[in-house]
C-alpha cells in the first residue's frame, strides 16, 4: 500500500519542480517574452527625487555626466576642482554634512494627485520614481536595519513618498515603475575609487554597510521589499553595472524569484544595470542614458532616458538655455520611436515637492502633440527602414497593424517617399 503514495509523492513533486519556469540561468532568463504593454507603451517620465533636491547644484560643465545635480554628494560637496567645495563650505559650511540636508527636505507642497495629472496630460504611459539613489536615501520606510533615519517616514518628509505617488499613478490607469540604486556612495564599492568620487575615507568608515552585509542583507532584501509592498511595473536598477558581477550581486536569483514567485510576475520588466556583466546582453529592455550606448542597434526592445535640461535632479545652476525646446523633444521621441525605442524623459521637482514650470510646459506641449499624432507612437513598432532623408528632410516610420505612418519636422504640401 505505500508504493502508490511513493508514486503520487514523486509526480506532485514533479509538478511543483516545473511549476518554476524560469531557471536562474541566463539561457533561462533570457527566454522570457518581455510583456506587451512596455514595448506599446512608448513614452514615460522618469522623477529624481530625494535629499539631493535641497542643494540642487552643480557647476554647469561640458560633457555628458558632467551636469548632474544629482551627485552633490559624490562629486560637488568635497570637489575642490570645479568650484563645488567653495560652493558648500561658502552656503552651509566646512562641517556641515550631507546627511544634514535630510530634515531640509520636506516635499511639504508634494501633491502626488497634481503630478500624475500633469503626466497624464503629457501622453506618458508609465512613470517612474527613484525609490533610492546613489546617496542612498530610501523615499519608503524601508525595514532595512541600516536605512533607520535615512529614509523618508523618519527624516524630512515623514510619509511615503513611494507609496503616495504609486496609488496616484495607478488611479490614472498608468503603469508604476521603481528605480533603485544597488550601489551607495557611503559603501565601500571598489569602483568609487576608480571612478574619482570625493567622499573622504572618514564618511565611508562612518555610515557604511559592512560589505558582508551588503548584498544579502540589505539590498536584496530591500528590492524584494520594493516589489512585495509597491508591485512595480518596472525595476529600473542602476550602478550594479559598474561594479560587481551577477554572480556578487545575486541578480539571477532575483530575476527568477522576480519572473517565478512574484506577484508582478505577468507583467514586471527590468533594465540592464545590475550588474556589470549585462549592459547590451541581458534585461528585458536595454538602457541608454543621453543616448551614451548603442543599444539601439541590438534589435532588442530599448529606453533611452535624459532630463529636459543637462541633469536629472533639479540644478538651480540651470537656465532657459539649457533646457531643451518642446520641439527638440518631440522631435527625439520621434526618433526614439521610429527606431524601435521608448524615451523615458526626467523631470526634477524641487525640495518642496513642485515640478518646475519650465518642466510642466514642456510636457504639456508634448501631450498636445500626442494627442494629435498618438496614432503613430502608440502600440507602433520599428519598420526595417525607419527614417530617410528626402529634399533635405528627414522623414520617420512606424508600423502598426499594417499601417505605415510617416512622421517629419516639418508640413509640405507635397512629399514624395520611396
Amino acid at each position: 500500500m505505500k508504493k502508490p503514495a511513493i508514486i503520487l509523492l514523486l509526480f506532485i513533486s514533479t509538478i511543483c519542480a516545473n511549476s518554476q519556469p524560469y531557471e536562474s540561468t541566463w539561457e533561462s532568463l533570457d527566454s522570457r517574452p518581455i510583456p506587451s504593454w512596455f514595448e506599446d507603451a512608448k513614452f514615460g517620465i522618469f522623477i529624481h527625487w530625494g535629499v539631493y533636491s535641497v542643494p540642487a547644484w552643480r557647476k554647469l560643465e561640458p560633457g555628458l555626466y558632467a551636469s548632474y545635480a544629482e551627485w552633490y554628494y559624490a562629486r560637488v560637496m568635497f570637489n575642490p576642482d570645479n568650484g563645488g567645495e567653495d560652493f558648500h563650505n561658502k552656503n552651509y559650511g566646512a562641517d556641515f554634512e550631507y546627511r544634514d540636508f535630510g530634515p531640509m527636505f520636506r516635499a511639504e507642497l508634494f501633491d502626488p494627485d497634481l503630478w500624475v495629472d500633469l503626466f497624464k496630460r503629457a501622453g506618458a504611459r508609465y512613470v517612474v520614481l527613484t525609490s533610492k539613489h546613489h546617496d542612498g536615501y530610501c523615499l519608503w520606510p524601508t525595514k532595512s536595519p541600516f536605512k533607520a533615519n535615512w529614509n523618508s517616514m523618519d527624516v524630512g518628509p515623514n510619509r511615503d513618498l513611494v507609496g503616495d505617488l504609486t496609488d496616484a499613478v495607478r488611479a490614472k490607469g498608468m503603469k508604476m515603475g521603481l528605480y533603485y540604486s544597488n550601489i551607495e556612495w557611503e559603501s565601500s564599492w571598489t569602483h568609487r575609487t576608480e571612478s574619482g568620487y570625493y567622499l573622504p575615507d572618514s564618511v565611508i568608515e562612518k555610515y557604511k554597510i559592512p560589505d558582508d552585509m551588503y548584498v544579502d542583507m540589505h539590498m536584496n532584501p530591500q528590492l524584494k521589499e520594493l516589489v512585495m509592498n509597491y508591485e512595480p511595473s518596472l525595476i529600473f536598477a542602476d550602478g550594479g553595472e559598474w561594479d560587481g558581477t551577477d554572480e556578487y550581486w545575486k541578480t539571477r536569483d532575483f530575476m527568477a524569484w522576480l519572473y517565478n514567485d512574484s506577484p508582478v510576475k505577468d507583467e514586471v520588466v527590468v533594465n540592464d544595470r545590475f550588474a556589470k556583466d549585462m549592459p547590451g546582453n541581458h534585461g528585458d529592455y536595454y538602457s541608454s542614458e543621453y543616448q551614451d550606448t548603442d543599444a539601439v542597434s541590438s534589435g532588442h526592445p530599448w529606453e533611452e532616458s535624459r532630463g529636459i535640461g543637462g541633469s536629472y535632479g533639479f540644478n538651480r545652476a540651470e537656465n532657459i538655455n539649457d533646457y531643451s525646446s518642446s520641439e527638440e523633444l518631440i522631435h527625439e521621441l520621434i526618433d526614439i520611436v521610429s527606431r524601435g525605442g521608448n524615451l523615458l524623459l526626467n523631470v526634477g521637482p524641487t525640495a518642496d515637492g513642485r515640478i518646475p514650470v519650465i518642466m510642466q510646459q514642456r510636457l504639456m506641449d508634448i501631450g498636445s502633440w500626442l494627442e494629435v499624432n498618438g496614432e503613430a507612437i502608440y502600440e507602433s513598432r520599428k519598420r526595417e527602414v525607419s527614417n530617410q532623408m528626402n529634399e533635405e528632410q528627414k522623414l520617420y516610420f512606424t508600423t502598426k497593424a499594417g499601417t505605415i505612418f510617416c512622421l517629419f519636422d516639418q508640413w509640405k504640401s507635397e512629399i514624395g517617399i520611396d
